[in-house]
């Protein structure tokens, strides 16, 4: 086959900031975080062109979804390398470990809280009595996580589920319907931060200011075995070559519904979408700035609309 020569230039518009990237209300700050977008273009025009090439060698569907895996797998190794060489995190949070961008995830479910999260408002102070971060001024971060709080407390009344645990439901393209990832409140999500606290101390890691008051919600991601299932099928769809924008959506979210590592997955993801988009459709659909809460928190229908 010969190698498909793309003719749109990938830049840094394809990669509008995640509002939960901005956790500082300082203006020169949250431009140091908007160039980071610098860095996902580069990466993204140097994946796009080293697919074209592993794609020009392949002879079947197969062989291009190996070649997806093998470009997601190095831009795995692309985040960890920037977060190795970072000097730390932005704001209030557990100690930067850059080990946790290459490691994957495997038994342990990965969570993520949403809603009011103090530790987000710039110069929060910690309050010991109802262990949360309270004060200090607000920030896009603490906003988004705000209204996709809001969001998912809304999907358990529209939804009609009464419980602490609504289930999202991936239908991929061939009609085969998989578990993705939970949204969890009540009492659960209680668990949750018990959990989340004694895995974190277990590496050695002060926990004393982890934020586990209020009244938490968590996304949590899906079952392992169900994360490969929705990761291997991103990858068959995006190594079909008849790919529509409309699968691209499909394939899209699948990749956000499964994370392969402990961080760092959304930027890759983002990166990695456009990157195929660029070369299979001829530009990427336009990739929302909040893509990932999108799809962690508003189920397939919302999350998949361009």
């Amino acid at each position: 086959m010969s190698r498909s020569v793309p003719t749109t230039s990938i830049t840094p518009s394809h990669f509008p900031t995640s509002p939960l990237a901005f956790r500082s209300a300082d203006a020169d700050q949250q431009a140091r975080v908007r160039a980071f977008a610098d860095k996902q273009a580069a990466a993204a025009t140097a994946a796009r062109d080293r697919l074209a090439d592993l794609w020009a060698a392949a002879t079947t569907r197969a062989d291009r979804a190996t070649a997806l895996r093998t470009v997601h797998t190095e831009l795995v190794a692309w985040r960890y390398d920037l977060a190795a060489a970072a000097a730390g995190r932005l704001g209030q949070g557990i100690a930067h470990t850059p080990q946790r961008f290459r490691t994957p995830i495997a038994a342990n479910t990965n969570y993520d809280r949403v809603g009011a999260v103090g530790r987000l408002r710039d110069g929060a102070e910690w309050n010991p009595d109802t262990r949360t971060y309270a004060g200090g001024r607000t920030t896009p971060a603490y906003e988004a996580m705000v209204r996709y709080g809001q969001a998912a407390e809304s999907r358990f009344a529209v939804e009609y589920v009464s419980g602490d645990v609504l289930q999202n439901w991936v239908t991929l393209p061939d009609g085969r319907r998989i578990p993705g990832n939970r949204i969890v409140r009540g009492e659960a999500a209680q668990g949750i931060a018990e959990e989340l606290t004694a895995r974190v101390a277990a590496r050695g890691i002060d926990v004393s200011r982890m934020e586990t008051g209020g009244t938490p919600i968590y996304t949590a991601t899906p079952a392992p075995q169900d994360n490969q299932v929705l990761f291997a099928a991103a990858l068959e769809t995006l190594a079909d070559p008849g790919l529509t924008p409309e699968t691209y959506l499909t394939a899209r979210y699948c990749l956000f519904q499964a994370p392969q590592t402990k961080k760092g997955s959304d930027a890759v993801s983002r990166t990695f979408a456009v990157a195929v988009g660029a070369l299979a459709l001829g530009d990427a659909p336009a990739l929302p700035a909040d893509i990932d809460l999108r799809c962690y928190v508003l189920g397939q229908t919302a999350a998949c609309c361009p």
